[in-house]
């Protein structure tokens, strides 16, 4: 029985549609705008009692049939999820007043971006491998994914790496994270500017179309549709566990920067997931903030904060939500983006804005109000945050607040260890939470990374002479 093949589309909707597997090694489309699903798969429907890589393969099928034959692509599941530390790969814990954390970082550098990460590197050696070549992968990084996917690539014959990361704008264990890994084909640079500089240089080198294909360019940042999808899974399994009572609705609230994660829940929530609402969580940087309360953006200076992965103003994901909610006309979504980088400023459709707001919500919270959150957490439950879960937290307590008698569960995703943020969490506790055993010797280890301005035709250069 031939399989259906799943294509996808971008949402600036002047590039070719493409395979699955085109997606994985392209990344951003040529006409700068990003791979969604040309059509979406209907419900997805998966037993909660699976193991977390059988129950994972289930709900990314849909987006990967025809490009890879099924039992090859269950046992990439069973190897990417065999990496985690806690046998449920993602445990569920309850607050004592009713919210539920996803705990996302059992993986091996500790944050939700391992959840995709080693599932795209294994999908990546397998696809490098069918066709016989290789790539070079270029990603920026606000602290979490570079460490993340360093680890999922490091040693792979047919990938050299290069993650960018702001200079001096990073915790201490996020760079070493990425530093410490002595791997041939493994190159970190510090840029001597903000995140959204690393974004932009990424991006600026995907348009560049002969240096692309000079060095067989590909990306891991959540640009990338294969991220997006196996985030898609926790979202799924949260619901499924989740102790709901009686078609009780459910609100998720998400910490988040550069918009993948939470529009992995939206994907979730348009293929079954029972989720009546998204709650958005940003620190100071709060341009989300401001789009989800009142459909604008004005691009502002970004502030270091004490939750340095959130330090961003231009989130590359809310453009496949933007497309979503103007019924997938590529060429407005094209002239809205590009209004908005020349002017720093946009205003979205009076429908965009009714639609959106039906269902998001936003929230942002100060360094102050985010050390109280972890304060309060631990003084109450005994538990640690670290301080991206605790912007989550105190959205999320915001929302309770807020609606006062509603019977919605309150699920947070929680996005980091404690120990990654120790500052942080020994400023609001007085504890310092320790590394685990596997990163005990972080800070006894080597580095080994350059420093180039915030230019992009000094990085090419970098990599190409690599």
């Amino acid at each position: 029985m031939t399989q259906q093949m799943t294509t996808y589309s971008s949402t600036r909707g002047a590039s070719p549609e493409l395979s699955f597997a085109d997606v994985l090694l392209s990344g951003l489309a040529p006409d700068g705008g990003l791979y969604v699903p040309t059509n979406w798969p209907g419900t997805i429907s998966v037993d909660p009692s699976l193991p977390y890589s059988a129950f994972a393969a289930e709900v990314m099928w849909p987006f990967v049939e025809g490009a890879i034959p099924r039992d090859t692509f269950d046992a990439l599941c069973v190897d990417a999820y065999g990496t985690f530390t806690d046998a449920d790969v993602i445990p569920i814990r309850e607050l004592s007043d009713g919210i539920e954390l996803v705990e996302l970082f059992h993986g091996p550098t500790l944050a939700f971006k391992d959840v995709a990460m080693q599932m795209l590197g294994r999908l990546f050696d397998y696809e490098l491998a069918q066709r016989g070549t290789r790539t070079t992968i270029v990603g920026a990084t606000s602290g979490d994914t570079g460490s993340a996917a360093i680890e999922a690539f490091r040693d792979r014959e047919n990938v050299d790496i290069f993650i960018l990361h702001p200079h001096e704008r990073t915790s201490q264990v996020q760079r070493r994270q990425m530093t410490t890994v002595d791997a041939p084909n493994v190159y970190n640079v510090a840029i001597e500017g903000t995140f959204d500089d690393c974004q932009d240089i990424v991006k600026a080198m995907f348009a560049d179309v002969a240096f692309r294909e000079r060095v067989k360019l590909g990306a891991v940042n959540s640009i990338n549709w294969a991220r997006v999808m196996a985030q898609v899974v926790y979202y799924h399994w949260a619901v499924s566990k989740s102790a709901v009572v009686d078609g009780q609705p459910i609100t998720v609230t998400v910490p988040t920067g550069n918009f993948g994660n939470v529009f992995a829940g939206r994907v979730a929530q348009r293929t079954g997931a029972a989720i009546d609402r998204f709650v958005v969580a940003s620190n100071r940087n709060d341009i989300l903030t401001q789009f989800f309360t009142s459909g604008s953006m004005t691009i502002g200076e970004v502030e270091p904060s004490l939750s340095p992965s959130m330090d961003i103003q231009v989130s590359s994901n809310l453009e496949r939500l933007i497309y979503e909610l103007l019924d997938n006309e590529g060429t407005r979504v094209a002239e809205l983006m590009a209004q908005f980088r020349a002017s720093g400023e946009v205003a979205f459709p009076d429908e965009v804005v009714t639609e959106m707001t039906a269902g998001w919500s936003g929230e942002s919270l100060t360094d102050s109000e985010t050390l109280e959150v972890i304060e309060a957490t631990y003084d109450k439950d005994g538990i640690l945050l670290d301080p991206h879960t605790a912007v989550g937290v105190g959205a999320a307590r915001r929302e309770l607040a807020s609606k006062a008698g509603s019977r919605a569960k309150q699920i947070v995703m929680a996005t980091a260890h404690p120990a990654k943020f120790p500052d942080a969490v020994e400023e609001a506790t007085g504890l310092r939470p320790p590394l685990p055993k596997h990163l005990a010797d972080l800070y006894e280890r080597k580095e080994r990374f350059e420093i180039l301005p915030n230019d992009l035709s000094t990085v090419q250069d970098f990599v190409e002479a690599q």
